[in-house]
């Protein structure tokens, strides 16, 4: 999800809808039961099917109601077992034997077993397969390298590769890879994605449009019940109002606090800041196929022209920090620490942009209202847009409503010269290859909106997803943190650290890494 980039609260503005039946408002407070944790959300989902969404604000509830064979170790971004209790690897990383966990069903009483891994699969992979239609699958990239999935028995799968992944098991992890019910998906087609059916430690048990998403708890899950009884996820898309339930209990726990509101957080005993740190990254989608930005002299220059101090300090008040290159620092030696941020340079940018011929270029940015990790968007594309005037491109800024914009963007810039986006990854190959790669153009089916094709950079990133030592795939991908900031497809702005209000109410709730949202452990005192 993201955040708006408004005021601080407007206490007497409208609220927005309350969930029905679940939370009574009286006096200016709402009361919430006991058993029931209300997350405030940003958005709608777009979908409940986890292999059709790419929003975190649509993961944080999809990883409730579903599992993957792998999941993420708490606090880390370090992969253990999950559906699957132990796994080899063989063939010098080209073949995946994965032992299931017996006696697993899911929420609708379908078997979790090897063919319920294979439907999943092959439902994203095979566009033959009888549910394929219930796609399109953007993050199928994930498992492009799978070349067959063979049931070996029940509880046995083994996936072969055209060429050793190293991506595969945190790739299993994420959203892409949660296992959904073949009965059900059989059964409603795309209504799978309003009905999910999972085996995780919650259950779907409701979807009101603009109103609420609502679990409850899987009371025959594997590891037990989860501590509290029910989820609601509240979609309240005005940051005044999302902010004015906070305050008034109509929520326990709001993810992503604009960032002119953390401080009253920190400070009142009614609430905990909960905060981590993780592989987000805010950047500019650059055109590099036409306009004024296929020239590499203005790409540099619009990096040169943006003044990300400010941006960080005043506009996200200190809950970001300026990036330097595609590859996260939290993904430790794979971050290019030699790689630094392009200066604020208003004067070289000019120069630049004189030297390419493009003083008062018209250049269009897209920016969103809101949205998955977008953080200050309107604020940032307003700043942005004044540093680029000042270097001598004349910066028009057009905006969108989230789900109108990402099928905007992911369709290609085309007549845009440049775009907002931010990515939460769970590996360092996830961004460069699906929003980079010259394979991963919008209409082969990816994110490389802006059209980059370097094959240099290909190569590199084939080299590594193909490293099974860790040391050497780390050193491949320091290369690509290099190149991407010297050829500048985007420009870098931020890395978000991650936050959310809690009521001091709430126990167990922390923020992940992997900017999933885990809540089987959460209870309320």
């Amino acid at each position: 999800m993201g955040r708006l980039g408004l005021g601080f609260i407007c206490v007497a503005g409208a609220l927005a809808a309350g969930v029905a039946g679940l939370v009574a408002m009286g006096a200016g407070r709402a009361a919430i039961p006991p058993d029931t944790l209300v997350i405030g959300q940003l958005a709608e989902p777009k979908s409940l099917d986890p292999a059709t969404v790419t929003a975190v604000n649509d993961f944080r509830i999809l990883v409730n109601v579903f599992e993957g064979l792998t999941r993420y170790r708490p606090g880390t971004l370090e992969v253990g077992p999950g559906l699957a209790e132990r796994w080899e690897i063989l063939d010098g990383g080209k073949t995946y034997v994965f032992h299931l966990k017996p006696g697993v069903r899911f929420h609708d009483g379908t078997p979790f077993d090897a063919d319920a891994v294979k439907f999943n699969l092959d439902r994203m992979l095979d566009p033959k397969h009888p549910a394929a239609g219930t796609g399109p699958f953007p993050l199928s990239f994930f498992f492009k390298p799978v070349r067959e999935v063979i049931v070996v028995d029940p509880l046995t799968i083994k996936l072969r590769l055209e060429a050793p992944y190293a991506p595969l098991l945190s790739n299993l992890a994420y959203p892409a890879g949660l296992m959904v019910s073949p009965t059900a998906v059989t059964k409603l087609g795309r209504g799978f994605a309003r009905a999910p059916v999972g085996t995780g430690p919650f259950r779907f048990a409701g979807w009101e449009s603009e109103r609420q998403v609502r679990l409850e708890a899987n009371r025959e899950h594997r590891d037990g019940a989860p501590k509290i009884d029910a989820l609601v996820f509240r979609p309240i898309a005005d940051a005044n109002a999302r902010l004015s339930e906070m305050l008034a209990g109509g929520l326990d726990v709001m993810p992503e606090l604009p960032a002119d509101s953390v401080a009253a957080f920190r400070g009142d005993p009614r609430f905990r800041l909960a905060e981590a740190a993780g592989p987000h990254l805010w950047f500019l989608i650059l055109n590099v196929r036409e306009g004024p930005t296929k020239d590499v002299r203005v790409r540099r220059a619009i990096s040169l022209a943006i003044d990300r101090e400010t941006l960080v300090h005043d506009v996200l008040q200190g809950t970001a920090t300026a990036p330097a290159g595609p590859i996260s620092e939290a993904f430790g030696p794979a971050s290019d620490p030699a790689v630094t941020p392009y200066p604020h340079d208003p004067e070289k940018a000019r120069a630049l942009i004189r030297e390419a011929g493009a003083e008062g270029a018209r250049v269009t940015l897209l920016a969103a209202e809101g949205g998955s990790g977008m953080l200050e968007p309107i604020a940032m594309a307003t700043a942005i847009q004044s540093d680029l005037r000042r270097v001598g491109l004349d910066a028009r800024v057009e905006t969108f409503e989230w789900n109108a914009y990402l099928a905007r963007v992911n369709g290609g810039l085309k007549d845009a010269a440049m775009a907002e986006m931010a990515w939460m990854t769970n590996d360092p190959d996830t961004l460069p290859s699906l929003a980079l790669k010259g394979s991963a153009t919008p209409d082969k089916g990816g994110f490389n909106a802006g059209y980059y094709e370097n094959p240099e950079l290909d190569r590199l990133l084939d080299e590594a997803r193909a490293e099974q030592d860790p040391k050497a795939r780390a050193a491949l991908y320091r290369r690509v943190d290099r190149l991407v900031h010297d050829d500048a497809p985007w420009a870098f702005v931020a890395s978000w650290k991650q936050d959310a209000a809690v009521s001091a109410s709430v126990q167990g709730f922390e923020l992940q890494p992997s900017f999933l949202m885990d809540l089987r452990m959460v209870n309320k005192k």
